[in-house]
C-alpha cells in the first residue's frame, strides 16, 4: 500500500533537516483547504489521484463528512520528490470557522510556514485576517493560494486581463495585513509577490494550478485558464499545471526548514535563558541536544487513550524515554512515537527534532504542556487565543446511569480542544459546557451523541462578566466568629493592564519582580506593583497594601481564596468578573491560630470584596462579536437593517468592484437566530460571518430585568443583596 511505502521513505529522509518543511493550511471556513490538502495528499502517494478534489481525506470524522468543514487539525506527513530531490512535508490542515480558532491557534505553534487559502470572489474576509495575524505573532512565514480561479470566469464573467487586476488587488490585501501584523524586521521578507513564487493560482475542485515559474516553463497562463472553461475541457490544465506542484514548490522554495526557521523562531516562543544548553539546541535544531517537545493538541484515541502531538525543538525522541511535564509536575514514560497519517498512527519507533511527532503514553500531557528530558526547563509561553468562550449550554444523559460516561466524554472533548469548558456545579449538580459559539456547541454535542449517548440539552446561554465602574472602599467585614476584619477597597483596572493578564502576558506563573516591572511601565504606583499577590486570568488582580500586619503571611492563601471565589461569583448575578483591582487595605487578625483558620478567612475576605464591588457601581458586561456582511450592492440595505434590528451597529462599509463590504458590530446574545434572519432578509445572497470582539456593559435599560433573569435561573433570590449585607461596622 502506498501509504506505508511513504513511511518507509519519510524515515529515510527525515535525518537532513534541509529536507523538511512543517506547514499548516489556513483561510477562511469554505475557501477550500481541505480540497487542496486533497491534491496534496495524492501527489504523495497516499490517496488516488481519480478522487482529489471530492475525498476530503483529512475530514475523516464522520460528522466532517457531513458538514463539508473541517473540525479537527490533521496532521498528515507526507513524501514527495521536487527536482529529483526527497522532501518531508509535515502538514496540518487547519479549520476556518471562527468557532474552531483555537484549534488554529495551537497548530500554528508546530509551524513554519503556512499556506493562506483565498477565495478568488471573496477575497480577503475577516477569519482570513484572523489566522494570518496569529500566524505572524508565531513568526510562521505566509505563502498564498488564491483558490476558485474558476468562479471569476463563471460567475463574474472577467476576462483574462480583469481577472489579473481583480487577483492583484487580492495580494495587495494581503500583503496590508503583512505590513499592519508582521514584526518590523520581517515585514518585507514575508511578503508575498508573484514574482518570486510565493503566490499561486488554482481551482482545488478542479485539481490544477500554477505560479509563475510554472506558467513560464509551460508557457500557459489566465488565458488558457479563460479559454479551458469557455470550452469545457480542463484536461490540459490538469496535465501540465498539476496542483500540487504549485503548492508544494512553493513551500520548498519559501517556507524554511526547521533549523533555520528555528534560529528566529525561538527567540519569540520560548522565554528561557539565552545561554543555556536547552536554548542553543534549540536555535540550533540538534538532535544531540535535551529533548524539548511542546505539545500543541491532543488527540483521544478510544483503544490507546491520550495521543500527544506537537513540535520537537531539539534531541531525539523514542519509544521508552522518560520525559518530564514541566507544568503538570510530573514525570512519565513514552510508549511509542508515531506520525499521523491522516487517520491513522503510523509507529515509527523515533523521531528527531523539528518533526511532529504523535506520542503514545502520556496520560496528563495537554494541549500546551511542555516535554523534556530535562527537569527544570522553563515552559514555553501560553499559547494565546484569540477569542474565549461565550456561550454555555446544560446537557444531562437522558439516561442517568450514563453519567459517568459523559462526564468521560466531556473530559475527552476538552483535551482535545481546550476551548471547550467543562463546569460542574457542586451545589445543583447540573453540567455546563461552554464554547466558541452555538456551531461550536451544537458540533460538540453531536460528537457526545456519536459514541452511543443520549443528552438532552438546554438552550444556549450567554456568558456574561460583572465589572466595576469607581473606586469603592475601604469597607471592613468580620470573620463569621467575629474575632477577623478584613478591610477591602476596589477599583476598575484600566484595559491595557486587562489585556496584559488574559493574553497572559503577565500571569500567576512569574516571578514577582517581572510582574512588578511590566506594571511599572503601565503607570501603577511602584508600591503596588510589588504588592500583587494573586492574578485571575479573566482580568483581575488582588493586591496587598498592608503594612506591618501580624500573621499575614500563614494567612494570606485563606484570604486569596475568598478573591479567587468573589471574581468567580460575582454580587450581581454570580458570573465571573472582569477588570478589577483587589485592594487588602488592613487585616487585623486575632492573636490565637485557632481563630482565624481557613473557614473564618476565606468568608471574610469573600464578604469585604463583595460589598466593596456593591458599592462601586457594578454592572453587567455582555460578549461582543464582529460581523463582516459581503454581497451585492444590493444586500446593503436588508442587512444593516439585520445588525440595527439586533442592538448592532455598523462601522464601515467598503465597495469592492461587485461587492459591497459591511463590517459592523453585534452583541452574541442576539445572534441566536442571526442566520435565518440575514438569509431571510438578503435571500439567500449574503455571506458573513462572525468573531468575537470584546466585552461591552450592558445597557442601562435592560440592566435590571437581565440580571433578575439570570438570578432566577440559578436559583437565587431575585434582588441583587445591598452591600450591608457584606459590610460590617465597627
Amino acid at each position: 500500500m502506498p501509504r506505508f511505502k511513504t513511511t518507509a521513505e519519510a524515515l529515510k529522509v527525515i535525518e537532513d533537516k534541509n529536507q523538511i518543511r512543517n506547514f499548516g493550511i489556513i483561510a477562511h471556513v469554505d475557501h477550500g483547504k481541505t480540497t487542496t490538502s486533497d491534491s496534496l495528499l495524492a501527489a504523495a502517494g497516499m490517496l488516488s489521484p481519480t478522487v482529489a478534489g471530492q475525498a476530503l481525506a483529512l475530514d475523516y470524522m464522520e460528522l466532517e463528512q457531513k458538514r463539508q468543514m473541517t473540525i479537527k487539525a490533521a496532521n498528515v506527513t507526507l513524501y514527495y520528490e521536487h527536482e529529483g530531490k526527497p522532501y518531508v512535508f509535515n502538514m496540518i490542515d487547519t479549520p476556518g470557522h471562527i468557532d474552531f480558532t483555537g484549534k488554529v491557534t495551537r497548530s500554528l505553534r508546530a509551524l513554519d510556514g503556512a499556506v493562506v487559502v483565498v477565495d478568488s470572489v471573496e477575497g480577503v474576509m475577516t477569519q482570513t485576517e484572523t489566522v494570518l495575524r496569529q500566524a505572524l505573532d508565531e513568526r510562521v512565514r505566509p505563502v498564498l493560494y488564491i483558490n476558485k480561479i474558476d468562479r471569476l470566469i463563471k460567475e463574474l464573467r472577467l476576462t483574462p486581463d480583469k481577472m489579473q487586476a481583480w487577483l492583484s488587488n487580492i495580494i495587495s490585501d494581503v500583503n496590508r495585513l503583512i505590513d499592519v501584523y508582521a514584526e518590523p524586521e520581517f515585514r518585507e521578507k514575508f511578503k508575498v509577490n508573484i514574482a518570486n513564487d510565493s503566490v499561486a493560482f488554482g481551482s482545488s475542485k478542479d485539481r490544477w494550478g500554477f505560479n509563475l515559474s510554472m506558467a513560464k516553463r509551460t508557457g500557459m497562463g489566465f488565458k488558457d485558464v479563460y479559454d479551458a472553461y469557455e470550452k469545457g475541457d480542463l484536461s490540459a490544465l490538469i496535465e501540465k499545471l498539476p496542483l500540487h506542484e504549485a503548492i508544494l514548490s512553493m513551500v520548498i522554495k519559501h517556507v524554511p526548514p526547521p533549523h533555520v526557521a528555528q534560529r528566529y523562531r525561538i527567540p519569540k516562543i520560548w522565554k528561557g535563558d539565552p545561554n543555556s544548553e536547552v536554548y542553543n539546541a534549540m536555535v540550533e535544531c540538534r538532535d544531540d541536544g535535551p529533548t524539548v517537545m511542546m505539545v500543541t493538541n491532543v488527540v483521544v484515541d478510544p483503544q490507546a487513550g491520550p495521543v500527544a502531538v506537537g513540535r520537537l525543538f531539539s534531541g531525539v525522541v523514542r519509544d521508552g524515554d522518560l520525559l518530564y511535564l514541566v507544568n503538570g509536575r510530573r514525570q512519565e514514560r513514552v510508549q511509542s512515537v508515531s506520525m499521523f497519517m491522516g487517520p491513522f498512527r503510523e509507529i515509527v519507533g523515533y523521531l528527531p527534532a523539528g518533526n511532529i511527532p504523535a506520542l503514545l503514553g502520556l496520560q496528563h500531557a495537554t494541549a500546551g504542556e511542555t516535554l523534556s528530558s530535562v527537569k527544570d526547563v522553563v515552559p514555553f509561553e501560553s499559547i494565546k487565543y484569540v477569542s474565549e468562550p461565550v456561550v454555555t449550554i446544560a446537557i444531562e444523559p437522558k439516561n442517568p446511569r450514563d453519567l459517568p460516561k459523559l462526564i468521560e466524554a466531556l473530559q475527552n472533548m476538552h483535551i482535545e480542544d481546550p476551548n471547550l469548558v467543562v463546569t460542574i456545579n457542586q451545589e445543583t449538580g447540573e453540567t455546563l459546557l461552554s464554547g466558541m459559539g452555538v456551531l461550536h456547541l451544537e458540533i460538540a454535542t453531536t460528537m457526545i451523541q456519536d459514541q452511543g449517548l443520549e443528552i438532552v440539552t438546554s438552550k444556549p446561554l450567554i456568558n456574561y462578566r460583572e465589572a466595576i465602574t469607581a473606586k469603592a472602599g475601604p469597607v471592613m467585614a468580620k470573620s463569621p466568629n467575629k474575632h477577623n476584619k478584613v478591610y477591602i477597597r476596589v477599583e476598575p483596572l484600566t484595559d491595557d493592564v486587562i489585556d496584559l493578564i488574559v493574553t497572559g502576558q503577565i500571569n500567576e506563573n512569574m516571578d514577582r519582580k517581572q510582574i512588578a516591572k511590566v506594571l511599572r511601565d503601565h503607570g501603577w504606583d511602584a508600591d503596588e506593583a510589588r504588592g500583587v499577590v494573586a492574578i485571575d486570568e479573566r482580568g483581575n488582580v488582588f493586591v496587598d497594601q498592608t503594612k506591618g500586619v501580624q500573621f499575614l503571611q500563614e494567612s494570606m492563601d485563606s484570604l486569596r481564596a475568598g478573591f479567587v471565589d468573589a471574581m468567580r461569583n460575582g454580587p450581581l448575578a454570580y458570573e465571573y468578573v472582569r477588570g478589577a483591582k483587589v485592594v487588602l487595605h488592613h487585616f487585623v487578625p486575632h492573636e490565637d491560630p485557632a481563630h482565624r483558620t481557613y473557614a473564618q478567612l476565606m468568608p471574610a475576605a469573600r464578604r469585604a470584596i463583595l460589598g466593596a464591588m456593591l458599592l462601586a457601581r457594578p454592572t453587567l458586561l455582555e460578549p461582543i462579536l464582529s460581523i463582516e456582511v459581503k454581497g451585492v450592492p444590493d444586500i446593503l440595505g436588508p442587512a444593516i437593517g439585520v445588525i440595527s434590528a439586533k442592538r448592532g451597529r455598523v462601522v464601515n462599509i467598503t465597495q469592492k468592484e461587485v461587492f459591497a463590504v459591511i463590517q459592523g458590530e453585534i452583541p452574541a446574545a442576539e445572534t441566536f437566530d442571526l442566520s435565518e434572519a440575514m438569509r431571510g432578509a438578503t435571500a439567500g445572497k449574503a455571506m458573513w460571518n462572525t468573531s468575537f470582539k470584546g466585552w461591552a456593559p450592558v445597557p442601562s435599560s435592560m440592566l435590571l430585568q437581565l440580571i433578575t433573569a439570570i438570578r432566577k435561573r440559578k436559583g437565587l433570590p431575585p434582588e441583587v443583596p445591598k452591600p450591608e449585607e457584606f459590610i460590617d461596622q465597627e
